[in-house]
C-alpha cells in the first residue's frame, strides 16, 4: 500500500516559482547556483519554472521561513501567473508549510520533498520503491502536527485506533508501523544483494560515484560497453548497475552508482544505505567531476563530505574530471591563440595533479577524448590490488 495520498506530487509541466533565502550562512552568489539547481531539480520532476525569489534575513522565520511582507509579493504573483507550487530550497517544517500554504492558498513543498518526488517516480526495482517508500515515511512523521493529512489506514475501519489515541497519534503509530515494517523488507532484500555481492567472486570492484549528472553513466557505457540508461537530468540513475569488464585479459567489476548533491535529505541517505553498499565495498572508487560547471571545486566536496559519512573516503580514488569540452567552449574564447589554450590547460591538470597527488586524469566521455589514458589508469591500479588481494592469482591476468 502506499504511504499517502500524493500531495507533493508534480505533475507534468507543472508551473511553478523557486523561493530561496539568503542567510548568514549563504551568500546571494551560492543562493542563485542553488536555485540554478532547484530549477533543474523542478524540471527533471516536469515543472516549469516562471520566477525566483529570494530574501535577505539573518535566519529563517520560525513561522513562515521567509518574511510577511515577501510571502505577500509572492502571494500577488501567484494570483496572476495561475501559479500550481511553490518550492523552497531549504527543508521546511510542518508548520512552516501549513502557515505558508494558508497565506498563499497554493501547494508548498521543499527541496527534499522535491527530490522525493523525482525518487518515486524514478524507482524501478523493489528496493528501490522500499527505499523511496521509508524516506518519505521518514520525511512526513516529524511533519504530521504542522501539516498533518490523514494517512490511508492500513487495513482500515474498526480496530485502527489504540484505546485514547487521536488521530494524529493514531497516524504517527501507523507511520512508525511501517517504517519498522519497510526496514524489516530492506534487511531482507540487503541480505540476499549481500550473498549476491559475495557469490560475484574473487574480483576486484570499482565503482562510479560523483555528483549526479555529471557523466557517470555515459561513462559507464563507454568502459563496460553496455547500454546503461543516461539522460541528463538529475538522478537519471537510482539502482546500482554492475557489469564485468575486462581490460588486456584483467577482469573486474564495476558499478555505476546513484549521484549525491548538496542538501540531499538525511533521511534519503539513510534509507539508501544498501543500495551505497556498493561504494562502502568498492576496493576502488572513480569519482567523476563535471569540470565544465560552474562550481565543480563545491560538488567535488560535496562528494567528498559524502564518501567520509559512507566511510569510504580511504579506499584508492582516481578523479576523473569530465567534460572538459564544455570546459573549454564556456571558459576559452574561440579566437583564443591555441598556445595560451595548452598553457591554461596545463596548469588546470598540473594544480589537480598535485591536489589528488597524481591521481587524477582529464577526458570528455561524450568526445571520447583520452579514454585510452583513463583505460590504463584503472588497469594499473586494478593490476596492482590484484597483486595484493589474490598475488596466486595475479599471475594469470597479464
Amino acid at each position: 500500500m502506499q504511504l499517502l495520498e500524493k500531495k507533493n506530487s508534480i505533475q507534468k509541466e507543472e508551473r511553478a516559482i523557486l523561493v530561496g533565502l539568503v542567510d548568514k550562512t549563504q551568500t546571494e552568489e551560492q543562493v542563485q547556483e542553488y536555485l540554478d539547481e532547484l530549477a533543474f531539480l523542478a524540471e527533471t520532476a516536469g515543472a516549469v519554472t516562471l520566477r525566483r525569489f529570494t530574501q535577505k534575513m539573518l535566519h529563517p522565520d520560525s513561522k513562515t521561513f521567509i518574511g510577511k511582507g515577501k510571502l505577500e509579493e509572492i502571494k500577488a504573483y501567484i494570483t496572476t501567473h495561475d501559479v500550481r507550487v511553490v518550492i523552497f530550497d531549504d527543508e521546511l517544517s510542518g508548520s512552516q508549510i501549513s502557515n505558508i500554504e494558508k497565506i498563499l492558498d497554493t501547494k508548498t513543498i521543499d527541496r527534499s520533498d522535491l527530490i522525493l518526488d523525482i525518487f518515486a517516480g524514478r524507482a524501478k526495482t523493489a528496493q528501490a520503491k522500499l527505499q523511496v517508500e521509508l524516506a518519505q515515511y521518514q520525511y512526513i512523521l516529524p511533519r504530521l502536527r504542522g501539516m498533518w493529512k490523514h494517512l490511508e489506514r492500513l487495513g482500515g475501519g474498526i480496530g485502527t485506533r489504540g484505546p485514547g489515541e487521536s488521530e494524529i497519534e493514531t497516524d504517527r503509530r501507523i507511520a512508525r508501523d511501517k517504517i519498522a515494517l519497510l526496514r524489516r523488507r530492506l534487511g531482507e532484500i540487503d541480505k540476499q544483494a549481500f550473498t549476491q555481492r559475495k557469490d560475484r567472486g574473487e574480483f576486484i570492484r570499482v565503482a562510479l560515484v560523483g555528483y549526479t549528472n555529471v557523466g557517470k553513466s555515459t561513462l559507464m557505457n563507454l568502459l563496460s560497453k553496455s547500454e546503461v540508461f543516461a539522460e541528463n537530468k538529475l538522478f537519471a540513475t537510482l539502482d546500482t548497475t554492475t557489469r564485468k569488464v575486462v581490460f588486456e585479459n584483467t577482469p573486474f567489476l564495476l558499478s555505476d552508482t546513484v549521484g549525491f548533491i548538496r542538501k540531499l535529505p538525511h533521511h534519503l541517505v539513510e534509507s539508501f544505505k544498501s543500495t551505497l553498499d556498493e561504494v562502502r565495498e568498492a576496493d576502488i572508487l572513480l569519482h567523476v567531476v563535471d569540470v565544465s560547471h560552474p562550481r565543480y571545486e563545491e560538488q567535488l566536496g560535496v562528494v567528498n563530505r559524502t564518501l567520509q559519512e559512507l566511510n569510504a573516503y580511504d579506499k584508492p580514488i582516481l578523479v576523473i574530471f569530465n567534460k572538459i569540452d564544455l570546459y573549454e567552449t564556456r571558459n576559452f574564447d574561440p579566437w583564443l591563440d591555441p598556445g595560451v589554450k595548452e598553457e591554461l590547460l596545463s596548469e588546470l591538470r598540473e594544480r589537480w595533479q598535485r591536489e589528488t597527488n597524481g591521481n587524477c586524469v582529464i577526458i570528455s566521455a561524450t568526445e571520447r577524448w583520452n579514454l585510452d589514458d583513463l583505460r590504463r589508469i584503472i588497469l594499473e591500479k586494478v593490476r596492482t590490488l590484484y597483486k595484493v588481494r589474490y598475488p596466486y592469482k595475479s599471475e594469470f591476468l597479464y
